[in-house]
C-alpha cells in the first residue's frame, strides 16, 4: 500500500480533500479514489473525501496501486472520416465499445486504433487509454475524434474540458417534447438504485453535476419524433436521461425506456473541434445511419411535419 502526507498549503477558501489529493495534487483521478480502496485521513483522524481542509491541516492517503492493464493491438475494422500527423477522425458503428471495460476485453475502437497506428500506442506509453480523447456510448453511432500523441490529446482535450466543442446529434424519440425546440437543463447523478444508470435529481439537490441540451424537432411521423440534440456539457448517458427527463426516450434504449427492433436510435451527427495542427476549427460530419432510415420507413406516414434542419 502506497502512502503520500502533506501539510495543507492553500492561497484561497477551504476545499474537499479529495480534491485537493487528486486535482491540486494530482495523486491520482478521483474517480480511481473506491477502485484504490483509498483511505484518508485528516490530522490523525479518517475522514470521508468529502470533508474540507484548510492550510495547515495534515492530509495522510493511503491507496493500492491499480492493476496493469496490458491492451495488444487487434485488427478491427475502422471507418475513417479523416486524418493527419495528430488526430484521426472515425466514423463510429453502433455496437462498439470505445476502449476495454468491465465485460469488454476485445474488439474495441481502442484495439483497432493501436493496431492501424502503433505509433499511438508508442507515443502514450502506458497510458491507460492511450488516444482517446472522448466516448461514445456502445450502442451510439458517429463522429469520434482520437489523438496520435499526447501533445494532440491535450490540445483536443483542453477544448472538451472548457466547452468549446460543437456536438450535434440526431435521436429517434418516442412520443415528442413539450416543445418544438427548447433547452433541458438539471442536475445529473447516477442512480442509488440502479448503478448502471443516471437519472435527473430534484431541484435543490446538494448531489449531481451540471447538465445542459438544447433540442429541436427536425420532423414528426406517426408518434415518433426525429430530434436534432445539442449537448453543451458532456455528462455521461446526458442526452438520454433529458430524453427520459422530456417524457420522450429514446428509440431502442432499453437502459431508459423500451428494447427496439433497430437498436439505440441516438447518432453523433456533426463535431466542431479546432485541430492541432494549425489551431482551425474543423467540422466532421457522419451521414444518418441505415437503421434510422430503415426504422422511419416502417413507421407511419400519417401526420408528418418537418421543420428546417
Amino acid at each position: 500500500m502506497n502512502r503520500h502526507a502533506v501539510t495543507v498549503d492553500l492561497d484561497g477558501p477551504p476545499l474537499r480533500v479529495d480534491v485537493y489529493l487528486c486535482d491540486t495534487l494530482s495523486l491520482f483521478p478521483r474517480s480511481q479514489l473506491a477502485k484504490r480502496n483509498a483511505v484518508i485521513r485528516m490530522n490523525g483522524r479518517e475522514v470521508k473525501p468529502s470533508r474540507k481542509v484548510k492550510s495547515g491541516d495534515v492530509v495522510e492517503i493511503l491507496w493500492d496501486e491499480l492493476p496493469e492493464l496490458s491492451i495488444e493491438p487487434e485488427e478491427v475494422p475502422l471507418r475513417v472520416i479523416y486524418e493527419d500527423d495528430d488526430v484521426v477522425v472515425i466514423d463510429k458503428d453502433a455496437g462498439m465499445v470505445v476502449h476495454p471495460g468491465a465485460g469488454q476485453h476485445h474488439g474495441t475502437l481502442l484495439h483497432g486504433l493501436l493496431y492501424r497506428w502503433k505509433e499511438v500506442g508508442e507515443s502514450f506509453g502506458d497510458h491507460l487509454r492511450p488516444g482517446i480523447v472522448h466516448r461514445l456510448d456502445k450502442e451510439t453511432s458517429g463522429v469520434i475524434i482520437t489523438a496520435k500523441h499526447p501533445g494532440a490529446h491535450e490540445f483536443l482535450s483542453r477544448q472538451f474540458h472548457d466547452r468549446l466543442t460543437r456536438k450535434i446529434y440526431i435521436a429517434v424519440v418516442q412520443g415528442g417534447p413539450p416543445e418544438d425546440q427548447g433547452e433541458v437543463v438539471t442536475a445529473i447523478a447516477r442512480d442509488v438504485h440502479d448503478r448502471k444508470r443516471f437519472t435527473v435529481l430534484p431541484a435543490g439537490s446538494s448531489r449531481g453535476r451540471f447538465a445542459k441540451t438544447c433540442y429541436r424537432v427536425l420532423r414528426y411521423q406517426g408518434g415518433t419524433t426525429l430530434m436534432r440534440l445539442r449537448p453543451v456539457t458532456g455528462r455521461t448517458h446526458q442526452l438520454r436521461v433529458h430524453m427520459k427527463h422530456l417524457g420522450c426516450p429514446i428509440s431502442g434504449d432499453e437502459l431508459y425506456g423500451k428494447r427496439g427492433a433497430y437498436g439505440l436510435l441516438l447518432h453523433a451527427f456533426k463535431l466542431k473541434i479546432a485541430l492541432p495542427c494549425d489551431g482551425r476549427a474543423r467540422t466532421f460530419t457522419s451521414p444518418m445511419p441505415q437503421r434510422f432510415k430503415a426504422f422511419l420507413s416502417d413507421v407511419p406516414a400519417g401526420n408528418i411535419r418537418k421543420y428546417p434542419g
